[in-house]
């Protein structure tokens, strides 16, 4: 079978195995939104003439049939077909004729696959914003359960000073509020209309690119049609961005899990059925969830100087290469949702240890309450530092364990009313009531819900 674009020469077989590579497989998880950009662009095309009503409503139709197939895991890109672009072409010429061949005027793969793409990544920044939405919602519920249960506090891995369930718990839902501002900013820069740069020098048809963008909810265009094409790669590198800064705070949260579990600390517990044993010492209980997410996270977090090193030194203009950005995002994407998804489930299981401070190891953490309360009581503080420094060199240091801390988000004053205002804000910046509303108009209602899911 020729491909849509050749002429009467076939290239060789090691050639094309060589640069198609995984496309297909990667292709597939775009096909719904390929789809999602024919049956805007040719909207598009009839509007100016480009296309007859009966032709239109002759692809519109056999377009949706294959968004339906593509819903129900009826499609495939068949071995003799390099893309998921060629293959929908394919399928419309065969089943409807001649005007299946109209649908590519006024585009090329270049800013067919632009748009696919953009689609894609906002579908998923969504899903993402979702799971990370689920994991803040319980991190907060527990912040707030335990918000009165201590905890030691460490600096240099030395016990330093008296924390809480509810500042630990607390502290990555904040962290989370502040890593869905940067997926804002990667959502921003996605939603923006690549469509009509062709092979990104424009065309000389009178394309009706605002209608494009407003057809597939976009909030806008990309205006400079070489621009539209530099932005392929300049995009994946700020949602890599954006995903490692989700990654960095998951690493950080199942080290500290990994850590609490250990028999040295025993802060926190897990049933049975979440950790693993080992094969020759039948006390164990490994953190395998957390020792996983970790390395995922970790490897996450290497995303941005990936799909740097794979475009720093492209000049300006489409490159083959630019295909491989698929083999990078399209699994850090999952990997991603994997973790927040687990993370969620594992704290729905989490039992704290109420009495950790009970232990004698832990009698220093109340030094500096000690420092303070000399210090409210009229005291210097540097004379204060020394009275005690002296008790506790002699062994002569009496803790006491009453904490009184009250300004913003300390042990008596965590912020998360403030914390989880600041989380929503954010959220609802995403407007993703806009762009469903769009789908919904361009495949129906039933159908656009599938695609989200």
């Amino acid at each position: 079978m020729s491909k849509i674009w050749q002429k009467s020469v076939n290239v060789d077989k090691l050639v094309e195995d060589f640069t198609v590579g995984r496309d297909r497989e990667y292709d597939l998880q775009m096909a719904a939104f390929d789809v999602l950009g024919s049956l805007a662009h040719t909207q598009m095309l009839e509007s100016i003439g480009l296309m007859t009503a009966d032709d239109l409503q002759l692809v519109q139709q056999e377009l949706k049939n294959i968004y339906h197939d593509i819903e129900t895991g009826n499609f495939t890109i068949v071995p003799e077909v390099e893309d998921v672009h060629s293959q929908v072409e394919l399928l419309l010429t065969q089943r409807i004729g001649e005007a299946g061949k109209k649908i590519h005027s006024g585009r090329s793969r270049n800013d067919q696959v632009l748009v696919d793409l953009k689609l894609f990544f906002r579908h998923e920044l969504q899903q993402v914003v979702e799971e990370t939405e689920k994991l803040f919602k319980q991190l907060i519920e527990l912040s707030e359960k335990h918000k009165d249960v201590l905890l030691p506090g460490y600096t240099h891995l030395q016990v330093a000073m008296p924390s809480s369930f509810g500042l630990w718990f607390g502290a990555y839902a904040e962290s989370l509020a502040d890593d869905l501002e940067m997926v804002l900013a990667a959502y921003k820069i996605t939603n923006k209309n690549p469509l009509g740069s062709a092979a990104g020098y424009g065309s000389s048809f009178p394309l009706n690119r605002t209608l494009t963008t407003k057809l597939l909810g976009f909030d806008s265009l990309n205006y400079n049609v070489v621009y539209a094409q530099m932005g392929r790669g300049k995009t994946e590198r700020v949602i890599a961005q954006s995903l490692s800064s989700i990654a960095a705070t998951l690493a950080k949260m199942a080290m500290d899990q990994a850590l609490y579990l250990s028999q040295n600390f025993a802060f926190v517990s897990y049933p049975d059925t979440l950790t693993t044993g080992s094969s020759i010492m039948p006390h164990k209980k490994n953190p395998d969830v957390w020792e996983i997410m970790r390395g995922k996270c970790n490897r996450l977090q290497a995303l941005p100087n990936d799909v740097a090193m794979m475009t720093t030194n492209l000049p300006s203009g489409y490159h083959r290469e630019l295909q491989l950005l698929k083999e990078l995002l399209f699994p850090a994407f999952t990997d991603l949702k994997n973790c927040l998804h687990m993370a969620t489930f594992m704290l729905q299981n989490i039992t704290v240890n109420t009495d950790i401070l009970n232990d004698p190891k832990y009698a220093y953490l109340f030094s500096v309450e000690e420092v303070n309360r000399l210090v409210l009581s009229g005291a210097p503080f540097r004379d204060a530092y020394k009275q005690v420094g002296l008790a506790i060199e002699k062994g002569d240091f009496k803790p006491n364990t009453q904490v009184n801390h009250t300004h913003e988000g300390s042990i008596g004053n965590l912020g998360n009313e403030q914390i989880s205002a600041s989380f929503s804000k954010v959220v609802k910046s995403f407007d993703f009531e806009k762009v469903e509303k769009a789908i919904e108009e361009l495949v129906g209602k039933s159908e656009s819900r599938k695609v989200r899911k």
